[in-house]
């Protein structure tokens, strides 16, 4: 801010001059005290000027709504929405969103510094003031293969930049509790520069907890229970209610939420995509829940404002006060938290759910082309299995964990698995895509229900290596062949043919379309793979089966190495004892 900028600023908060703009007839949310009051809102130079009774050069009038501040979420992977970070901007705006604090890990594990690049240049052509975390685990762990490796030095300069917050969600707890010295020199790069580090820590208890908080790991959004949640508020951590696409959370967690612990609560959506937001909204749709749970409203907004802005050191902004961002969202009710007109650092940029601003989008040239498969064959399918007595990954409905489980499977003569229609279990391939490196691990999945042909996708959390289930070797060699053929996305195919796809020319990772067209390009595959395919309609076709390589989410995942057992950290073989 100028001496100059300042000056009118202070002019226009004491009534001396006009406002640029004001806002009539609000009830204004304080977030400092938990109260509305009537009054008006003057904006000058992108920043609020004050509360109280002012005349502008413009005046708007809010018809009685509550004015509350922008919506902050505080942590979301914009990949896992399948779009551009401009278009995802687009979408949540108009839901209230002013901020998020995106962790790019995905399109970095894809891509290395240049997808970061590539994100940060793209978040600049969205009215979404897109704040950033860098990716602390790439690879999220050593037994698997990324596209990058970053260490601690290759931190040094982009942990310096001033879009980056700190050190995103660091996965590999393990090596934070036993003190590896590779994690050490990760924690030292945003510890030098006085940057933030964010939690990632499922199933972690007792002194093992404490290990990681010792760190001053700052929060963590992989609370499943409402001891998790309150284990992690003892220790100094702000806890991240999470309600996603995949992950729903919220409901659970938003019991543990007190007078006394609701200010280290925050709101998060982790993955969210286009059709969950353009069917049931963004934070909008987080504070609805909290209130059908019994949150007040008051407590329920500074979770999605003032909390988040204070745990991620954004402290211009989270409040609707004097010398804050002019991020306002007028809503007409605080029940269904239904959005009117938001504001973007004082400029309107989304009415009755329209995103009112021109959008360019950025050149997607440097993270094209990013399916290399070598010698990939049918024949690479095969497991020469010496005993039908496997371990099975089995699905469990409504979240990302699995359960190691143990099954008995149909093997023909050459020791290969044959699919039974009466068992609900299939192989499951994870192919590798970065570095030619020829990779392809098989194990068996429980309860995804396909009954015909193959799936596979270019996004498998979070080294983004191919995935694909089917009834037969064949259909998902095929099924890998087109996928590769297309440069990444989805392919659905049966008896040889495609029945479904879509293209994500971006990392293999992000389509290049609107919000709309891939919403209803998802609701097109997942209704074909449960028609078609057979996979049951209990389970997301496609967010479900993208998880399953996730070797930080307990118990049992497949990575392009092997078989790996997250609550022992190690491999284990497809054949169990």
């Amino acid at each position: 801010m100028t001496k100059e900028a300042l000056k009118k600023l202070i002019l226009t908060a004491s009534g001396q001059i006009p406002a640029e703009t004001v806002i009539k007839n609000c009830q204004v949310f304080n977030v400092f005290t938990g109260e509305f009051t009537q009054g008006d809102i003057a904006l000058c130079g992108g920043q609020i000027a004050g509360v109280g009774a002012y005349s502008g050069e413009a005046e708007v009038d809010a018809g009685g709504r509550y004015a509350v501040p922008g919506f902050i979420d505080s942590h979301i992977h914009i990949e896992s929405s399948y779009l551009s970070p401009e278009e995802l901007g687009r979408l949540l705006v108009p839901h209230g969103g002013t901020t998020i604090i995106a962790d790019p890990h995905e399109i970095v594990n894809v891509c290395g510094i240049k997808g970061l690049d590539y994100m940060m240049k793209a978040a600049e052509n969205t009215a979404l003031d897109v704040e950033f975390m860098l990716p602390s685990c790439v690879p999220a762990t050593p037994f698997e293969h990324a596209g990058a490796v970053i260490d601690a030095p290759d931190m040094a300069e982009p942990i310096r930049r001033d879009k980056i917050l700190g050190l995103g969600e660091f996965m590999n707890f393990p090596g934070v509790v036993n003190a590896d010295d590779g994690v050490l020199d990760k924690l030292m790069a945003a510890k030098e520069t006085g940057k933030l580090i964010d939690g990632h820590s499922p199933g972690l208890s007792g002194l093992a907890l404490n290990g990681y908080a010792a760190a001053r790991i700052q929060g963590d959004h992989e609370c499943s229970t409402v001891e998790d949640m309150r284990e992690r508020l003892a220790l100094g951590m702000y806890v991240l209610l999470r309600q996603g696409s995949a992950c729903h959370d919220l409901r659970t967690l938003v019991k543990g939420v007190t007078p006394e612990n609701s200010r280290r609560c925050l709101l998060c959506s982790d993955d969210r995509q286009p059709r969950t937001i353009l069917e049931e909204g963004h934070l909008d749709n987080h504070l609805r829940i909290c209130v059908e749970e019994g949150i007040d409203p008051a407590t329920a907004l500074r979770m999605a404002t003032l909390n988040a802005a204070e745990c991620f050191r954004l402290y211009d902004r989270g409040a609707i006060a004097p010398g804050y961002r002019a991020d306002i969202v007028l809503l007409d009710d605080l029940k269904q938290f239904h959005v009117d007109r938001v504001w973007v650092q004082g400029v309107l940029a989304a009415e009755k759910g329209e995103y009112l601003l021109p959008m360019e989008r950025y050149p997607i040239d440097s993270v094209m082309s990013s399916v290399h498969i070598r010698d990939f064959s049918e024949e690479r399918l095969k497991m020469h299995l010496k005993s039908g007595h496997v371990h099975v990954i089995q699905i469990q409905p409504g979240g990302v964990v699995t359960k190691k489980g143990v099954a008995d499977v149909k093997l023909d003569g050459q020791g290969e698995f044959v699919w039974s229609k009466d068992a609900d279990i299939v192989k499951v391939a994870v192919v590798e895509r970065h570095h030619e490196t020829g990779n392809v691990a098989c194990a068996f999945l429980e309860g995804y229900g396909i009954k015909e042909g193959a799936i596979a996708l270019s996004i498998a959390h979070d080294s983004h290596n191919v995935i694909a289930v089917g009834v037969s070797d064949q259909e998902m060699a095929f099924a890998v062949k087109r996928l590769e053929e297309q440069g990444g996305g989805v392919v659905l195919v049966k008896d040889g043919q495609v029945v479904d796809s879509m293209p994500m020319p971006i990392a293999g990772l992000m389509s290049d379309q609107s919000g709309q067209w891939v919403a209803e390009k998802l609701e097109s595959l997942h209704e074909k793979a449960y028609t078609q395919l057979g996979i049951h309609r209990s389970v997301e076709p496609v967010m479900t089966l993208c998880f399953m390589s996730l070797a930080v989410i307990p118990e049992l995942k497949l990575t392009d190495m092997g078989l790996f057992d997250v609550t022992q950290f190690a491999f284990i073989p497809v054949e169990a004892e």
